[in-house]
């Protein structure tokens, strides 16, 4: 949607069968669209993990963006101050902060490049992997481990792990992308009994 009454309308329309918990505007504005303890549906068919229906164990953040530019110091600031309230209430930890491009890569390719999950790292609310360098071949294994879906092709794990963490990565797999992904599956295993390669 091109702007955040148009995102709102779509939220709201019934026909459309989609729904999150908040939508956040450029501006900061937050709009709560249902409530917390009620199950929305912004996720669809998808995988995090073990959990498969990600609409009945996740909350729901829509932000108004079109993918193409960064997103907006007040908007950054709201989605900020909505997390921390969010994981404190419902106990939820960083590494449960997903993108719908990490839960289904298939079809969603948001929040996109452009969005700065370092950012939201930095201040506890997601995670950033430690710099270092692995085998290509452990990979795969190290992004099931924290928590993409095993049955995807590999080149769409990749893409997938990419948009989030290397969006400026091209071609095969780097030693930097591997040490990347294995820090993650370490420090973070998605189900906490998956060993990392």
């Amino acid at each position: 949607m091109a702007t955040a009454r148009e995102s709102l309308e779509r939220l709201c329309d019934p026909v459309a069968e989609v729904s999150a918990h908040y939508l956040i505007a450029e501006d900061g504005e937050t709009l709560s669209l249902v409530p917390e303890e009620r199950r929305a549906w912004h996720a669809g068919a998808g995988r995090w993990g073990e959990v498969t229906d990600v609409n009945s164990r996740s909350l729901g953040i829509e932000m108004q963006n079109r993918g193409t530019h960064p997103y907006p110091h007040p908007q950054m600031l709201a989605l900020e101050k909505l997390l921390d309230g969010l994981l404190s209430r419902w106990s939820i930890r960083p590494e449960r902060v997903i993108g719908h491009s990490d839960m289904a890569p298939a079809r969603k390719a948001d929040p996109g490049p452009r969005f700065d999950w370092r950012r939201l790292a930095g201040v506890g609310l997601s995670v950033w992997p430690d710099e270092g360098e692995g085998d290509p071949e452990a990979l795969l294994p190290a992004l099931w481990a924290f928590g993409y879906d095993p049955d995807l092709p590999p080149d769409l794990l990749l893409r997938a792990f990419r948009l989030r963490f290397r969006p400026w990565s091209k071609g095969p797999p780097t030693r930097g992308e591997a040490g990347a992904a294995l820090d993650l599956a370490r420090r973070f295993p998605v189900d906490r009994r998956v060993p990392a390669a």
